[in-house]
């Protein structure tokens, strides 16, 4: 099974060419900072998002997906990881992935998004 791979956060098999995989660069971009954001310049919904986390003393790491070079193959690959949804806003904080708005938007309710940002370190209050 040298071509295939079958572990990682998306739970994805597919052959692999180095350097070319979309979800493995998603994966390393993801886990360079505390807070990773995926959006388009303009898209709203990732304004909001951006204005939030901007808002609560958060500084994301933002990937407009729409000025990347390979922004069509990024933009396929968010879609799979969100489940079918909307590609972007997609956020992954301390490596992992939260989701989309809706998501974020509701652990922010909830009370749990503070938590997961002191975890990750984008939170020091």
């Amino acid at each position: 099974m040298d071509n295939y791979y079958e572990t990682g956060w998306w739970n994805y098999p597919a052959k692999r060419s180095v350097g070319t995989d979309p979800f493995e660069r998603i994966e390393r971009m993801a886990s360079a900072s505390a807070v990773v954001m995926f959006s388009m310049s303009t898209c709203c919904m990732c304004h909001a998002l951006k204005r939030l986390f901007c808002g609560m003393g958060v500084n994301p790491t933002v990937y407009e997906v729409d000025e990347d070079p390979r922004g069509n193959e990024l933009e396929r690959a968010l879609k799979r990881l969100s489940g079918g949804a909307s590609a972007v806003p997609l956020v992954f904080i301390g490596g992992k992935l939260v989701g989309a708005m809706d998501s974020v938007m509701a652990s922010h309710i909830s009370g749990t998004l503070v938590p997961l940002l002191k975890d990750a370190g984008a939170l020091w209050l």
